[in-house]
């Protein structure tokens, strides 16, 4: 039997809130799985201007986390996307396919209800790390 390869929760002092149950990111080998991420400004309030605001918000939020762990929107394989209300669908590709211009990524969509801070979108992503 082939032993696992490593998993390492990787911690950004300037995003790890305290208390909470996850990792802004797990790398496991070249692989950088990323938590789900909704669209949040710089102050860590929902955007404003619906559901293409807040695309837009959290692939930046995405994009932002992958530098900080030696990776790139260029270099992510799979996304998942989970929209409150899936009529919301094509608003919400118009700005996905600004961030994935060329070879997009694998991706899963579902609607879903409760997203965190009455969110319209939450997305998240497998990248490779180097």
């Amino acid at each position: 039997m082939q032993q696992t390869s490593h998993i390492e929760p990787v911690f950004h002092p300037f995003t790890a809130i305290p208390g909470l149950p996850f990792s802004e990111a797990v790398e496991v080998g070249d692989l950088l799985f990323l938590s789900g991420q909704i669209g949040t400004d710089n102050n860590g309030k929902l955007a404003q201007g619906g559901i293409a605001a807040e695309t837009r918000h959290a692939l930046a939020n995405i994009g932002r986390v992958l530098a900080r762990h030696g990776s790139a929107m260029e270099r992510v394989v799979k996304v998942t996307v989970m929209l409150a209300d899936m009529a919301e669908w094509p608003a919400m590709n118009a700005e996905y396919v600004k961030f994935f211009p060329k070879n997009p990524p694998a991706r899963s969509a579902f609607g879903c209800n409760g997203l965190a801070m009455k969110a319209r979108v939450e997305i998240e992503c497998v990248a490779l790390r180097k």
